[in-house]
């Protein structure tokens, strides 16, 4: 598992004076309070904010996003090489982050045909034998490395801990230069959003069983 307390040791973080426009990306695993993110920062007066705004988009229309504006989506850890050819230096990126084993735990319940996490075991792993914790595991630790090589060069660059989520959003808040309600923005972070308490259906538990059976069983070529 990545350790997150040393990758923090390493991450530059700068106050600069508010630009006259500004992105800002907040870049994380997933399954740690990016959609609380977001709506925190709909607060904000100066700034627009989007979760997941642009998935489904292709080419220049993925990263088309407009100017003083925040953009919340664990995808963009899988889309850092673009990221960096279109903004750069020039961008502000925020690290959200949650312990690791409680995001993948997260994930590892939200294994549903179709989410991140079991297109990721099916098309990046490409071995349904593997379990679902490991496999959650597997991404979230690929998903931070890849934000934290990303970052090491970036002048820009914030950490909100989800388990400090008021001390450091509020430390984000005057990163940017971000105006309009903190309070209202602060009172989102006391509310439970996109919590994963449901557990998925009958069928869908006996058809991922079956595709782990199925990957154990064939050996593959």
């Amino acid at each position: 598992m990545v350790d997150l307390e040393g990758i923090a040791g390493e991450l530059p973080r700068r106050i600069v004076a508010p630009l006259k426009t500004m992105n800002v990306f907040v870049l994380c695993t997933g399954r740690c309070g990016s959609t609380t993110f977001a709506r925190a920062c709909g607060h904000m007066t100066n700034f627009t904010a989007g979760h997941e705004s642009r998935v489904g988009r292709i080419g220049e229309q993925r990263l088309a996003f407009p100017d003083n504006h925040i953009e919340v989506d664990h995808r963009l850890a899988f889309q850092l090489g673009r990221l960096d050819s279109r903004f750069g230096a020039a961008g502000f990126y925020v690290h959200l982050t949650r312990d690791p084993a409680a995001a993948a735990a997260s994930w590892a319940e939200r294994f549903t045909v179709g989410t991140m996490m079991s297109t990721y075991r099916r098309g990046l792993i490409g071995n349904e034998g593997v379990s679902r914790g490991e496999s959650a595991v597997e991404m979230v630790d690929t998903a931070t490395a890849n934000i934290h090589h990303f970052l090491k060069d970036k002048p820009n660059v914030l950490r909100v801990r989800v388990e400090h989520a008021e001390d450091d959003f509020s430390a984000f808040w005057q990163w940017i230069g971000a105006e309009g309600s903190l309070e209202r923005a602060l009172a989102e972070w006391r509310v439970r959003h996109n919590q994963g308490t449901w557990r998925r259906p009958f069928l869908t538990r006996l058809g991922d069983a079956a595709r782990r059976a199925y990957g154990a069983a064939v050996p593959r070529p």
